[in-house]
Order: structure tokens, then C-alpha cells, then sequence
């Protein structure tokens, strides 16, 4: 079974919900998580934490079903690529629910021709407009909703679990 690597970021969560967070992210990988809990600043009454993972390839998306669909918790969770699997990352708002991109080696977010073909077809039949479909595509509303809490967590602790190679 081939691993990876990736991060789980709680950007926002209610204090009364950080023990069954750590609940649903055990369940992922069959054994108990204790996370560190910190103030998120961006939201009050709410808390915010980090967890670097090492798992088998899909674990991002199983974390994601494992949180989505919680009212008042905001999340992002991000998996490697590997020799066999693209880079992936789930975010999640209770506004705008999930969104799932595929990333490039650089972070950049890499969108299907399909999809680009579909949003056009659908601005040139008087659906939505094509550079609102294409920020779409590309997480911008997910991103400007997340953006303050991200901001939020800049100058935090970091502890580095593995070596970059």
C-alpha cells in the first residue's frame, strides 16, 4: 500500500466540538488523536489546531467526509503526491460546504479541460459568467472565506514531524 503525506488544518471550530473532531480524525486512522487546541482570534469562542499525517493515499479525502457537513467548523486538508496519486485539498466552510482540487507540484490548482469547457459552454448559454465559473473552479470563494482564519494562525507554533526531501 503506498503512503503519503499531508496536513490537516481545524481553521475554526467551537470548543464543545474539538473532542469529537479528535473522535472523527482517530476513526480515519483506527487509533486515538489528541490535538493541541489553540484561540483562533478570527472568530470568538473558537479554536483552531494542525495535524501533520503520514497515511495511506486517499486519507485526505476520508478526513474530509469525516468533518464536512458540521455547522461551525472551518477545515482544509491537504495530501502529497506520490508516484501513483496527484496532490490533492479539501476545503470546507458551513457556508459553502466542500470543495476538492487537484494541486501541481507547486500548489498551483490544476483544472480538467472538461471542466474549463463546461463553465464556458455554460456563460455562452446565459449561465453563470465565465470568470466568476472560473474563480469557482479554482476555490477563490473557499479561499476568501478561509483567508482570515488562515491569516489568524500565522505566527503560531510549528512543530516539524518529518524531513523534506
Amino acid at each position: 500500500m503506498s503512503t503519503t503525506r499531508g496536513v490537516l488544518y481545524i481553521h475554526s471550530t467551537p470548543s464543545a466540538l474539538c473532542p469529537h473532531v479528535e473522535w472523527a480524525v482517530g476513526g480515519v486512522f483506527g487509533m486515538p488523536v489528541r490535538l493541541e487546541w489553540i484561540a483562533q482570534p478570527a472568530e470568538r469562542s473558537s479554536y483552531r489546531t494542525e495535524y501533520s499525517w503520514t497515511g495511506p493515499i486517499g486519507t485526505a479525502a476520508k478526513l474530509a467526509s469525516a468533518l464536512k457537513g458540521w455547522q461551525r467548523i472551518r477545515f482544509e486538508a491537504t495530501e502529497e503526491r506520490t508516484t501513483t496519486s496527484e496532490a490533492e485539498r479539501y476545503s470546507y466552510t458551513p457556508k459553502l460546504g466542500i470543495f476538492r482540487a487537484t494541486t501541481g507540484l507547486h500548489g498551483d490548482i490544476m483544472v480538467s479541460e472538461e471542466r474549463i469547457r463546461k463553465a464556458t459552454v455554460t456563460a455562452a448559454l446565459g449561465g453563470k459568467d465565465i470568470v466568476a465559473a472560473l474563480d469557482e473552479l479554482l476555490g477563490g470563494p473557499w479561499d476568501a472565506e478561509l483567508e482570515p482564519f488562515r491569516y489568524a494562525g500565522d505566527g503560531t507554533p510549528v512543530r516539524w514531524l518529518h524531513e523534506v526531501v
